[in-house]
C-alpha cells in the first residue's frame, strides 16, 4: 500500500529559501522520495532517482501543463503562444526540437567556436589587467550576451532587455509573489522587444535565428512557430550561461585549492564547469503535471496533479554522489540534472558549456590567484540560482 507523503512547511519561493536553500534541501530530501508542501498544495520531490525518473518520464510527468506553478491548460500563459519546447511534449515537441537541434549542431558549433575564442580571450586581457573586476556584471553577463546575441542574429540596439526579459521568464515560472511582480512591471518593455527580435525580418541573415527561418522553407514548422522557437532559443542559449558562469566563478574564488589545480591544468576547464554547474545548479526547480495516477518512490500521486522537482537539490543528493556539498574540478559529474535530463533537457546546453570551458580556460591561463574582493550580491529568482554581483581580485600568472 503506497504511503502517504510527509507534510513540510517549507516554502522554495521564500527570501530566506532561496538565499541558501541547502539546509532545506537536506530536510526535503530526508522526509521520503516525496514530500507534500502545505504552502501551496503541491508535491515534491528532492531526490536524484526520483527526480531523474520524473523528468525523463515525459508521457507521466507531462510538461504540456506549464513547468511553472501554474497550470497553463487551465489558465493563460504569461508567455504566447507557450514554448514549443520547454512546455510541449510530443507530437509536437518531436516536430519542433529538431528544428533547432539541426541549428546548433556539432558543426554549427565547431564554426562559432573560434570566435567565441577571440571574444573570451580579449576579455580576458582586459579583465586580468585591471587587477579586480566584478564576475558578474564584467564577465559573465557581458560574454554570453556579447557572443550568443551576435551568433543567433540579434542587433546590438536593445540588447539591454535580455536580463530583464530572462529574470521576469523564470521569476513567471514561481507563484505570483512579490518578486514576480517586480520583475513583470519591468519586464513589459523586455517581452515586446524581444517578441520583435524574434522575426525572420529582424533578424541578421546567416545566423542561428535565420537557420531557425529555413525550416519554414522546408516546411516543418510555420513562420509563426519559428518566431517562438528563435524566442526559446535565446532563453536556453543565454541565461544558464550567465548564470552558470557566475556561479562558476564564485565556486572557484571560495576554493582557492580548485582554482590552483585548474591554473595548473586549464584543460580541466569544462570538467571545473560541469561541477560547478552540479555544486550551483543555475536554474533549482521546475514542475511537471502528472497525466494519470502514478506511483513515485513510495507515494501514490493523482491524475492532475504539479510536482516541483528540486534540480538543484538532486544535484547534490548523497545518495547519488559521494561528499556532494564538496566542490572536486575532477568529478565525474554524469548523471547531473542541471539543464534538465530527458526529451527535455536544455536544448541550449552544447553552447552553454562551450562557452563555459572558453571562458574558464582563458581566465585559467591568465591568472594565478583568484579571490572574493568584497561579498557577493545574491540575485533572488523564483527559479534561477545565481549572483547580481561577484567582486574578484585577481594575481596574474607569473612568466
Amino acid at each position: 500500500m503506497a504511503a502517504l507523503p510527509p507534510v513540510l512547511d517549507v516554502d522554495p519561493f521564500s527570501d530566506e529559501f532561496l538565499a541558501d536553500p541547502y539546509p532545506d534541501h537536506e530536510r526535503l530530501r530526508a522526509a521520503g522520495p516525496v514530500v507534500w508542501l502545505e504552502t501551496y498544495g503541491i508535491y515534491a520531490s528532492a531526490r536524484h532517482a526520483e527526480v531523474q525518473l520524473a523528468l525523463q518520464d515525459w508521457r507521466t510527468f507531462s510538461s504540456a501543463a506549464g513547468v511553472g506553478l501554474a497550470n497553463i491548460e487551465k489558465e493563460a500563459s504569461f508567455f504566447q503562444p507557450p514554448s514549443l519546447l520547454l512546455e510541449a511534449d510530443p507530437p509536437l515537441h518531436q516536430r519542433t526540437r529538431p528544428v533547432l537541434a539541426l541549428a546548433l549542431s556539432p558543426s554549427a558549433l565547431r564554426d562559432l567556436r573560434p570566435k567565441f575564442e577571440l571574444e573570451a580571450h580579449a576579455l580576458a586581457d582586459r579583465l586580468v589587467s585591471r587587477g579586480t573586476f566584478d564576475g558578474v556584471t564584467d564577465l559573465a553577463e557581458v560574454y554570453p550576451i556579447r557572443v550568443f546575441a551576435d551568433a543567433l542574429g540579434l542587433r546590438e540596439e536593445g540588447r539591454e532587455h535580455l536580463l530583464p526579459y530572462a529574470a521576469f521568464l523564470f521569476n513567471a515560472f514561481g507563484p505570483r509573489n512579490p518578486r514576480f511582480e517586480a520583475t513583470l512591471r519591468a519586464g513589459e518593455a523586455a517581452r515586446e522587444w524581444v517578441k520583435r527580435q524574434c522575426n525572420r525580418r529582424a533578424l541578421r541573415p546567416g545566423g542561428l535565428g535565420s537557420r531557425v527561418f529555413d525550416a519554414v522553407n522546408r516546411g516543418e514548422v510555420s513562420e509563426e512557430e519559428a518566431a517562438v522557437l528563435v524566442r526559446s532559443l535565446l532563453s536556453a542559449g543565454l541565461d544558464t550561461t550567465v548564470y552558470g558562469l557566475g556561479n562558476a566563478l564564485f565556486a572557484l574564488a571560495t576554493h582557492p585549492e580548485a582554482w590552483a589545480q585548474l591554473h595548473a591544468q586549464p584543460e580541466l576547464a569544462r570538467t571545473a564547469f560541469e561541477e560547478a554547474l552540479r555544486f550551483e545548479s543555475a536554474v533549482q526547480t521546475f514542475f511537471r503535471t502528472t497525466t494519470a495516477e502514478t506511483d513515485l518512490g513510495d507515494v501514490t500521486l493523482p491524475a492532475g496533479a504539479k510536482i516541483l522537482l528540486f534540480l538543484g537539490a538532486a544535484n547534490r543528493d548523497p545518495r547519488r554522489w559521494d561528499e556532494p556539498d564538496q566542490f572536486d574540478i575532477a568529478r565525474k559529474t554524469s548523471g547531473h540534472v542541471a539543464f534538465g535530463y530527458g526529451i527535455h533537457s536544455c536544448v541550449g546546453q552544447a553552447v552553454a558549456r562551450m562557452e563555459g570551458e572558453i571562458v574558464l580556460k582563458a581566465l585559467a591561463e591568465r591568472i594565478e590567484r583568484l579571490e572574493l574582493a568584497a561579498p557577493p550580491v545574491r540575485c533572488l529568482n523564483n527559479t534561477l540560482r545565481g549572483l547580481a554581483s561577484l567582486p574578484l581580485s585577481v594575481a596574474p600568472r607569473r612568466h
